[in-house]
């Protein structure tokens, strides 16, 4: 029979005359003759197998004492009306808090309703994944729905979590919570995602006591980030927490995140479970479980911990944007500082994207977030030369200024024409420029010839955000030598952690240059084709640039410019934070 509580198949077959060992019994149930029992009491499921004995009234049997009164130890009638109990003889040995059967069953469930898909799906961060997990599907599937809280509860009892309330992070996880409420009678509190400007205004709903446990109830587990931006607001009302539970652990880093946070991470399921059972069972191909594994691999995330109180410092950290206007010699530096600061946007999104036509559209959207447009005009298929005026006119419109990302790297005579004339005419359209310093202190000399007159500024590739660049030591201190030759001309650097140059040439936070850091995301991580991110309040607290440069975090992103509004608080919150 199966066990009423967690479906698990234990065949007993009881005779009157003898009392075997038995193993898996937990509820009794009673079938046609033979009587077959299975599964005894509903707390007893997560801490399978458990080795059991029949033992009569008052007496003992391989060493088993009897217990008529204890709780969660069920009675058994037999012939004659005779009592037996059932007494737990084993220990906790389950490793998965689930029987492996009801994973695969818990595991297909979930992909026959399309929780779980495969293909190529664009996430929130912006990457391509070869699988997809929509966990808000359950709630139309009330079976699914009871079965998955199920097994989160046993992951829970197995490991021993310890909590007096339980809060569902926004949105998906809410119904999940809310079936454990119901099904376990522990309380919760539920975290409003967006506070109220009116009403009670709390950020945290429901009733608790300062000191009481609170477990964080997730779908799924990525990053970590969404969890902890769910504990802040729980502990910052006097509640602790330590234990975290979630459906799936997508193994990419989520679970040592939380883990350096102080939270222990209880999971159901992971992708390799998953691709386990349904590899197992023919749902998905060979080829798309490489690809997943590929995947996993290559896009790791982390989240550092959050640093500790550091005392008052005697002075600030860094000058703001705009009493550093006044250090610089350039218009086009000077102009940027003081947009920086009117329009509290610290922010610079990478538009590259397939067409001309895309990056208008996007520019419209995005232009109110943002203080640069950082172009690559050699990506469009459709250029047209109506293009600069068209760009120009938005960011009139929205305030921004124009960053076409060149990289020249030619000698001084070569760059003069590539910069004024040929097909892009570059420099009647774009604000700033940037060039590799490779062919030495003559590629500004030439550029200048051009820029200068127009009121233009020069980014110096200092260094870069691929894995294993070669823009670094010797070849940033001569970056910076080259800088300061040209005050007029050139505004800053492209740059990854100025805050880490020797003897401070680069005067992170403090000079008259602007750092501007490309590879930034909410979360830490790489792409799997070299690309490095950190996440604003590390670019900008820590390693003391002054933009952040964020690409498919935005235009990857489903709403771009909720994405870039979102950049740009936690950009200029970094930069407050770090005055």
């Amino acid at each position: 029979v199966n066990c009423y509580y967690c479906a698990h198949m234990s065949l007993v077959h009881y005779k009157p005359s003898t009392f075997g060992q038995l193993r898996r019994a937990h509820r009794v149930q009673q079938n046609s003759s033979p009587r077959n029992f299975a599964c005894v009491g509903v707390n007893k499921c997560a801490r399978t197998p458990l080795d059991v004995s029949f033992a009569s009234k008052g007496s003992s049997i391989s060493g088993a004492s009897l217990l008529p009164d204890q709780r969660h130890v069920s009675t058994l009638r037999g012939r004659r009306n005779s009592q037996y109990h059932v007494v737990a003889m084993g220990n906790k040995q389950s490793t998965a808090g689930y029987p492996p059967k009801n994973i695969e069953k818990l595991v297909l469930d979930l992909h026959a309703v399309e929780a779980i898909k495969f293909g190529e799906f664009k996430l929130k961060s912006g990457l391509m994944s070869p699988i997809y997990i929509d966990l808000r599907v359950i709630v139309s599937y009330p079976d699914l729905l009871r079965d998955v809280s199920k097994a989160m509860w046993r992951v829970l009892e197995q490991g021993k979590a310890d909590f007096d309330i339980m809060c569902g992070v926004p949105y998906t996880a809410l119904p999940i919570a809310t079936c454990m409420t119901l099904q376990h009678k522990t309380p919760m509190v539920m975290r409003r995602k967006e506070v109220k400007d009116y009403g009670t205004k709390k950020a945290i709903e429901g009733a608790f006591k300062a000191g009481q446990k609170c477990l964080i109830v997730e779908d799924l587990v990525t990053s970590g980030l969404s969890v902890l931006e769910t504990v802040d607001p729980i502990k910052d009302v006097g509640l602790q927490v330590k234990d975290v539970v979630v459906l799936i652990d997508r193994q990419q880093g989520g679970e040592a995140t939380l883990q350096s946070h102080g939270l222990q991470l209880h999971a159901v399921l992971t992708i390799s479970t998953m691709i386990q059972v349904l590899r197992k069972h023919n749902k998905v191909s060979e080829k798309v479980e490489e690809a997943v594994k590929e995947f996993l691999a290559a896009n790791q995330t982390s989240i550092p911990p959050t640093p500790k109180a550091e005392p008052t410092p005697t002075k600030p950290k860094r000058s703001t944007y705009s009493s550093r206007a006044g250090l610089t010699k350039n218009p086009m530096a000077i102009k940027l500082f003081n947009l920086m600061e009117k329009k509290k946007s610290n922010l610079s999104v990478a538009a590259d994207v397939n067409t001309a036509a895309e990056l208008i559209a996007l520019a419209d959207k995005i232009g109110p977030e943002i203080c640069v447009l950082k172009t690559h005009v050699d990506l469009f298929p459709d250029y047209t030369p109506e293009f600069g005026s068209q760009l120009k006119a938005l960011a009139a419109k929205h305030d921004f200024l124009i960053f076409e990302d060149r990289k020249f790297a030619d000698i001084g005579n070569t760059v003069v024409g590539q910069y004024s004339s040929g097909v892009y005419k570059i420099a009647d359209w774009a604000d700033i420029i940037n060039a590799h310093t490779v062919p030495g202190g003559g590629i500004v000399d030439g550029l200048k010839q051009v820029g200068l007159e127009k009121g233009a500024g020069l980014l110096l590739l200092a260094e870069m955000s691929s894995k294993g660049t070669l823009a670094n030591g010797t070849y940033t201190e001569k970056s910076v030598e080259i800088a300061n030759q040209h005050p007029d001309f050139v505004i800053g650097y492209i740059s990854v952690n100025p805050r880490s140059w020797k003897d401070d040439i680069g005067k992170a936070g403090t000079g008259a240059l602007i750092h501007m850091t490309p590879g930034v995301q909410l979360a830490k991580g790489g792409d799997g084709l070299g690309q490095q991110y950190d996440t604003p309040a590390v670019v900008i607290g820590e390693k003391g640039s002054d933009v952040i440069i964020v690409g498919r975090g935005i235009y990857k992103a489903e709403d771009p410019q909720a994405a870039a509004k979102e950049y740009r608080e936690q950009g200029w919150a970094a930069y407050e934070a770090s005055l």
